[in-house]
């Protein structure tokens, strides 16, 4: 998913002879793993980072809320100290 796609390579005919063998072909390579089982796994991890993401910036912009509400409260609160000494 997140590898780049190369540019097919233009086949570039070689000069060499062709000599006939008796040997048996040489199997081809496998492909390797399947990769369906990892990608399920990063769509899950992917998931779980978003929602992580989320819960924090909202417990963030709680805790922000929360401490400029406080702030405002301080400041009416000493004003109306400060006037009750006043008086």
């Amino acid at each position: 998913m997140f590898r780049p796609k190369l540019p097919d390579t233009p086949h570039v005919p070689s000069i060499t002879t062709h000599i006939p063998y008796d040997h048996a072909p040489v199997p081809a390579p496998s492909a390797g793993r399947p990769v369906a089982p990892y990608v399920s796994v990063g769509v899950g991890a992917v998931a779980a980072v978003v929602v992580v993401g989320v819960v924090l910036t909202a417990l963030l912009a709680a805790v922000a809320v929360s401490a400029v509400s406080v702030a405002i409260a301080a400041v009416v609160l000493r004003s109306l100290v400060s006037n009750a000494n006043k008086g």
